[in-house]
């Protein structure tokens, strides 16, 4: 017996009906409703602009150009910014739901979507009101791309290490160095870049600047070969003496690393966010091949399994909601709880990919049935945004702490 593409691939209508019906009233209870407004059209415009390109892009390694510019048309890039920049001024919470149902369609899209967002941010809470308008309102229409430029060949999880420099010139800054695992790094138009103006000085050293693609002494790199995320591209990024306008400083000189740590708040919901939604894809490709397989009637040991996935996910889902909720509200949220939010839901969503694939035995690994695409695609969420040993260390450090203030 064999199984054909499925339906939820092609047919909007019943890509969106089995989400519908995977929806878990306990999660939905925590959304507003206008929050859950935002999650009905990110999940509409998934279904028909999104989902049914995913697996070409994952085939061709095509840049997920279209997918990106139908979800900017939507408003769905603006969510946490302000109307005046373009944006819709909406809750974390909505991020968070928005980029769910974008990474269960299509997590290469999603890839290059948030990263839309972290490259506009910094320039939100950090630039002057003239760079957000230069720069921020093209990020949220798609008309510019975006990357964040931290990581390096010596240095990732250890921002403190960097070694790009930026001198001091007559004008601004000479900014020289190299940056590694850049997403969208080979066609960005707008790079946040992180530097230190003085090795000596460590954290207090590092410094932030928005460079754009096309300046002098800039090179995007070619993309990397991947695992997975094929529709969003990975390279390296070169600067060569490149010159930095005063104007383009990202709030002052020496308070980069505060910059860092407001910024991956927001990436670290995002990672989260594709590990539950790359779980949903994996749950809800699953369920469908077994129905197309046995009808309504799944064999028990399949069915038990699909039960512990569904409670796995309704966890990830909840966790998710509660501390992108805490974003919102609590003004000292600590890298700690962050952290277990990032680290337990991308787990989720590479443990659900795993599981989904074995519960399909052999029809798990073909390709048209999209699980082990989800597999391939979750297995990076664990690693970037501060890889989930770090986060671990991160929250035992925390705990260690909380109970020697106990002591």
């Amino acid at each position: 017996m064999s199984i054909d593409r499925l339906a939820i691939d092609t047919d909007p209508k019943a890509y969106v009906a089995l989400h519908d019906l995977l929806d878990e009233p306990a999660a939905d209870a925590m959304l507003t409703s206008r929050e859950r407004e935002i999650r009905a059209t990110a999940r509409d415009v998934v279904s028909r602009e999104v989902a049914p390109r995913a697996a070409d892009l994952d085939a061709t390694h095509e840049f997920a150009h279209d997918s990106v510019q139908a979800l900017a048309a939507a408003g769905l890039c603006g969510l946490i910014f302000p109307a005046h920049l373009g944006g819709t001024g909406d809750t974390n919470v909505s991020y968070a739901v928005a980029m769910e149902e974008i990474s269960a369609g299509c997590a290469a899209t999603s890839l290059v979507f948030m990263t839309q967002m972290h490259a506009a941010y910094p320039i939100l809470i950090a630039g002057s009101d003239e760079l957000q308008r230069r720069y921020i309102p093209g990020l949220l229409d798609g008309s510019r791309y975006g990357s964040l430029g931290i990581t390096e060949p010596d240095a990732g999880s250890d921002v403190s290490g960097l070694t790009t420099t930026a001198t001091l010139t007559d004008t601004g800054w000479s900014l020289s160095g190299q940056k590694t695992f850049i997403t969208t790094g080979d066609r960005a138009d707008v790079i946040i870049c992180f530097a230190t103006v003085d090795r000596s000085r460590g954290r207090d050293g590092i410094t932030a600047f928005v460079v754009e693609g096309g300046w002098d002494g800039v090179e995007g790199g070619r993309p990397f070969h991947k695992m997975g995320m094929h529709g969003s591209s990975t390279a390296e990024l070169f600067f060569d003496r490149a010159p930095i306008p005063r104007s383009n400083l990202l709030g002052e000189e020496g308070r980069g690393w505060s910059v860092v740590m407001s910024s991956v708040v927001k990436s670290r919901i995002s990672a989260a966010a594709q590990g539950v939604g790359l779980a949903r894809a994996a749950y809800a490709r699953t369920l469908a091949a077994l129905t197309a397989l046995h009808g309504s009637r799944i064999p028990d040991e399949q069915t038990f399994a699909l039960a512990d996935l569904r409670g796995r996910i309704l966890q990830g889902r909840l966790l998710l909601q509660a501390v992108a909720r805490q974003v919102d509200t609590d003004p000292n949220i600590t890298p700690g709880q962050i952290g277990v939010m990032k680290q337990s839901c991308t787990d989720l969503g590479f443990q659900t990919s795993v599981e989904a694939a074995r519960i399909l035995g052999p029809y798990g690994d073909l390709t048209h049935l999209g699980v082990e695409r989800c597999l391939r695609d979750a297995k990076v969420t664990q690693i970037y945004d501060g890889t989930n040993e770090i986060q671990r260390l991160l929250i035992g450090r925390e705990t260690t702490r909380a109970m020697k203030d106990l002591a």
